[in-house]
């Protein structure tokens, strides 16, 4: 009768430590895919901010060139400026498809990504 009693003791003992096995496996999984999603994250914020420089540099040289062929610098500003605007709304409008789907994708492929895929 000690002898079941000690074996069973044994098996309570292994699937607890199963269990608790088990349990830091997850809380490290979900901590790797946590970090990995916050670097994506910050490496995509780091690529926005330099796109916005890029862009509003590239603005400025457009309007100086267009102010030089059309005789008017507020002009060629408004108009670029009126781009911007265009361009704005139509963000606007698509942002569904053009940014909370993709985005809303890329978080979940890198959240459910098998170890196998890396």
């Amino acid at each position: 009768m000690e002898d079941t009693f000690t074996k069973v003791e044994e098996l309570a003992n292994s699937v607890k430590e199963y269990i608790n096995n088990r349990s830091e496996l997850v809380k490290l999984t979900v901590a790797e895919k946590t970090s990995m999603l916050i670097a994506n994250l910050l490496a995509i914020l780091a690529i926005l901010m330099f796109f916005t420089f890029f862009i509003g540099f590239g603005s400025l040289a457009l309007a100086t060139w267009l102010a030089t062929y059309m005789g008017s610098t507020w002009a060629a500003y408004l108009i670029i400026a009126g781009l911007h605007l265009v361009a704005a709304f139509s963000i606007w409008l698509l942002r569904s498809k053009l940014i909370r789907f993709p985005v809303m994708n890329t978080m979940l492929k890198q959240f459910f990504k098998n170890d196998e895929e890396d």
